[in-house]
């Protein structure tokens, strides 16, 4: 404990490394205040009706990522959504335009250009969101009240500009606090918009146990739900952190008078190479059942009794859930992670795993040994994911028909099947991120300390971020 408190106080004895930890927590408090100020026009109380209808729907995901700012609609509503979205349709792109991947390789001018076309997607993106947003607010009427004070296309225009100024914002702080303060800033943005409702979360499990909800086992209850939640943040660092290493040998090569190679190296493989976009893709695709019910429910019978059997927490809901989680890290990582082109460049540098050929068979070996990892990384997220599902709704395997659902209502106990009834404010995806962005801005403070012989916040070796 003295270690990591004399490590923190050489963050602020390092005038350039203090500077930066001030810079970052400057351009935070902005973000953090601009949450603070309303879209004109809206009425407040009808928008947060709203969205307690439209729980587990896709707007559930987008005040996520927004820090809950779209739930009370501010001018930053849009949140850092835009500039993901965007960033992943660049990512995707790069495979199937040779232009875009000709720019990826192209080193710093490369990523510049990339970044600045990524920049016009998010405003592009921000637009369009916003205007669909004006005029879904509009039309929107509950229990008789309107949603917007006064319509009209001035309302449009008025929640457009503003909703896209502060997307855009939002991407300039990002870009600010990743280019001269600590950490990555668009990450840094989410993490404080999940975060900031952690008070809110204690404050729940408090009311719940001053008022007894579990009975006589409340206690117990307690101090379950503590030791779990050490447990899996401990469990995510541990697999985040975790690392395949494949020995690679460079064979020496004489270079005018110089020798060059001859020495060892490792190719270091990530457990969880697809991070938290697998969970965010999945997620996305099953919010929208609930979205299309509150959309089109009244209409049509027959998709608002889908949206019933693909709801947050049903049987259907969590096995469609794995599969996708499993389908898209396979998916993200097959895009992102090219082993034929890996052991192309391998061989041209004079390396090479030993035991394996180099070309192809590298190729295959590695890949091989890339799908193992994937797999045990996609079933790692799932079941970080759903715990805490499981903590807030059950499992409700008592829905299930053929009679299946009466022996499981008669043989397990209500908690099991209906959950502890606990608002677990960190949930699956948002855990992911909190304790992946922590580790990687400590990681990062930690290189910062060394580079200057400053002792870091490990005792032994150092730290490994997700990257």
């Amino acid at each position: 404990m003295n270690r990591f408190i004399e490590a923190f106080r050489n963050l602020f004895r390092i005038p350039d490394l203090r500077n930066r930890v001030l810079f970052t927590l400057a351009l935070l408090a902005v973000y953090r205040i601009g949450a603070h100020i309303p879209t004109p026009g809206i009425n407040a109380g009808v928008l947060e009706t709203l969205f307690q209808q439209g729980q587990g729907s896709v707007l559930g995901i987008f005040d996520l990522f927004s820090g809950g700012n779209l739930r009370r609609l501010t001018i930053f509503a849009l949140g850092i959504m835009p500039y993901i979205t965007a960033s992943i349709i660049l990512q995707l792109m790069t495979v199937v335009f040779p232009y875009l991947e000709k720019l990826q390789k192209e080193g710093e001018l490369g990523r510049r250009k990339i970044t600045q076309y990524t920049r016009y997607l998010t405003v592009v993106l921000s637009v369009i969101q916003s205007t669909t947003i004006a005029t879904a607010l509009q039309s929107t009427n509950i229990s008789g009240r309107a949603l917007v004070y006064h319509p009209g296309p001035g309302f449009v225009f008025m929640t457009i500009l503003t909703l896209t100024t502060g997307s855009a914002f939002i991407m300039w702080l990002g870009e600010q606090i990743s280019e001269r303060g600590i950490g990555n800033g668009m990450s840094l943005i989410i993490f404080v918009g999940i975060v900031v409702g952690l008070p809110r979360a204690i404050l729940n499990l408090y009311e719940l146990a001053k008022t007894g909800a579990w009975g006589p086992f409340t206690p117990l209850a307690l101090i379950f739900l503590i030791v779990l939640m050490i447990a899996v943040v401990a469990f995510i660092v541990f697999v985040e952190g975790g690392q395949r290493r494949i020995p690679v040998q460079y064979a020496k090569r004489v270079v005018g008078r110089k020798v060059m190679g001859g020495q060892s190296s490792y190719l270091p493989l990530r457990v969880n190479s697809g991070g938290v976009i697998p969970p965010i893709f999945a997620s996305s695709l099953l919010a929208f059942p609930a979205t299309a019910a509150l959309v089109f429910g009244t209409r049509y019978a027959f998709v608002k009794d889908f949206s019933k059997v693909i709801a947050f927490g049903e049987p259907l809901y969590n096995l469609v859930y794995v599969a996708l989680i499993i389908l898209f890290a396979f998916f993200y990582v097959g895009i992102v992670f090219n082993p034929t082109e890996l052991a192309d460049n391998m061989r041209k540098n004079g390396g090479f795993i030993p035991g394996i050929r180099p070309g192809r068979t590298t190729s295959e070996h590695v890949s091989k040994i890339l799908k193992r990892l994937t797999f045990i990384g996609a079933i790692y997220l799932a079941l970080v994911c759903l715990l805490p599902e499981w903590l807030i709704t059950g499992i409700h395997l008592d829905h299930l028909g053929w009679g299946i659902g009466g022996w499981f209502d008669r043989h397990f106990p209500t908690w099991f099947l209906k959950g502890l009834g606990v608002q677990f404010y960190f949930g699956g995806t948002s855990l992911l991120i909190v304790v992946g962005v922590a580790m990687d801005t400590v990681q990062q403070l930690e290189a910062q300390l060394v580079m200057r012989n400053y002792e870091g916040f490990a005792r032994k070796g150092r730290l490994r971020g997700r990257r």
